[in-house]
């Protein structure tokens, strides 16, 4: 059957049953919005949860001193690992898989600008720490480099938020400041950022050092951690077996005794948060498809009405000739045509009260991670999947019922 002439009777069923077809355009809609916005908040709240975990920790792991609890070859247990500098490239030259380790220290130290006092977690790094973090700096600063490092230069890089308790205007660069009664310059300042792991406090609140620095004013010797960066997330597991391996030859410890050199592996718990959200957006869209397939449900009952409603009609066609599958098919055309139109209403108002709510001012705080949801290509392809497979199956059984009418019968109907 042409085209032209499926609109055709489409359109005037619907100027013949105004209110029904209004009805029932507006539940597919109702349940588009349900599944749409739901999956966009669940979907929204699984980035931001996730670039707060890469925010502390750029897929990288975190190696500590720690103390043996296995005993090994005649050792006793309780022996204490301390990690030195020299162990970051013993790594990089025994673990293929790794591209960078970079050691550091930490302290809490108290900050001095005139009469104000703060007092924060301050970390001695290498410049890769910048990446490795993600302590990017705003613009008019820089972040520590090589030169820094090699001069052990008193230079430092703040946390926005400290940054702004020590100094009332917002960029301090170039300023000097007092760690612990030693006069540092500011180089650059970290912006705002979202974060939901940390140790210490957030990186907002950090002050961060040369390494070299960090060691000739202290003399520290030991270190607080180690920084290691698998070259892909996949190889997160290897390198963490790797790295317990190679430090247990040289600190003479059982490779499987977790507790001598204690990790935390980011890549691992970025695995884990993210099959979290996946059950969470699963239970989601399955609770958002529940609205739709309820108002595909009241799509066939209309569709059921109109074969009924349709019987003579249907019969005619039947008697001149018209085949079962041409029957079959105008009733799908007239389903799935519905549910794409109350589907398309639906997908236009989700993308404009997405962008409605992004327009919204927030405060920090859960409000930040819940009220920015996203729309990705993914939800608006299984919101079509789910409205083609409800259009094809609420056309589909008053079809089948309809082109199984005897045309005598069909003709003989009132």
């Amino acid at each position: 059957m042409h085209i032209f002439l499926l609109l055709q009777e489409f359109f005037h069923d619907i100027k013949t049953h105004r209110t029904r077809a209004f009805l029932t355009t507006i539940a597919i809609t109702w349940g588009i919005i349900a599944v749409t916005l739901l999956m966009a908040f669940g979907q929204g709240l699984s980035f931001r949860m996730r670039e707060g975990l890469l925010n502390a920790g750029d897929r990288i792991i975190r190696v500590y001193s720690g103390q043996t609890t296995k005993h090994y070859e005649g050792l006793p247990v309780g022996r204490r690992i301390l990690l030195r500098e020299e162990d970051c490239a013993i790594l990089e030259n025994n673990i293929p898989q790794v591209t960078v380790a970079v050691p550091g220290f930490g302290r809490h130290v108290r900050l001095r600008n005139g009469d104000k006092i703060s007092s924060t977690y301050m970390e001695g790094v290498y410049p890769e720490f910048e990446f490795l973090r993600r302590t990017y700096p705003a613009a008019g600063g820089r972040f520590l480099n090589n030169l820094d490092l090699e001069e052990r230069r008193r230079v430092v890089f703040l946390g926005g938020e400290i940054a702004k308790e020590l100094f009332n205007h917002a960029k301090p660069v170039g300023d000097m400041v007092d760690i612990d009664g030693v006069p540092f310059q500011i180089v650059g300042t970290m912006p705002k950022k979202m974060q939901t792991s940390m140790n210490n406090g957030p990186d907002d609140y950090r002050a961060i050092i040369p390494f070299t620095t960090f060691q000739t004013i202290y003399g520290d010797k030991y270190l607080d951690e180690l920084i290691v960066k698998p070259a892909k997330a996949s190889d997160g597991q290897v390198v963490e077996q790797e790295i317990r391996r190679v430090l247990g030859r040289k600190y003479q410890f059982d490779p499987t005794d977790e507790r001598a050199t204690p990790m935390w592996n980011f890549i691992k718990q970025e695995q884990t948060t993210s099959k979290i959200f996946t059950g969470v957006n699963i239970f989601l869209g399955v609770m958002g498809s529940m609205t739709l397939i309820i108002a595909g449900i009241g799509v066939a009952n209309i569709m059921y009405v109109v074969a009924k409603e349709r019987t003579r009609e249907i019969g005619i066609k039947r008697a001149v000739g018209a085949k079962r599958r041409v029957i079959i098919f105008q009733f799908i055309f007239e389903s799935l045509l519905i549910s794409f139109i109350g589907g398309s209403l639906g997908l236009l108002i989700s993308l404009g009260l997405i962008r409605l709510i992004w327009m919204i001012p927030i405060s920090e705080g859960a409000t930040e991670y819940l009220a920015r949801p996203l729309l990705s290509q993914n939800i608006v392809t299984l919101s079509i999947t789910i409205l083609t497979l409800i259009g094809l199956l609420a056309g589909l059984f008053p079809a089948r019922k309809a082109a199984n009418v005897e045309p005598v019968d069909a003709l003989r109907y009132e």
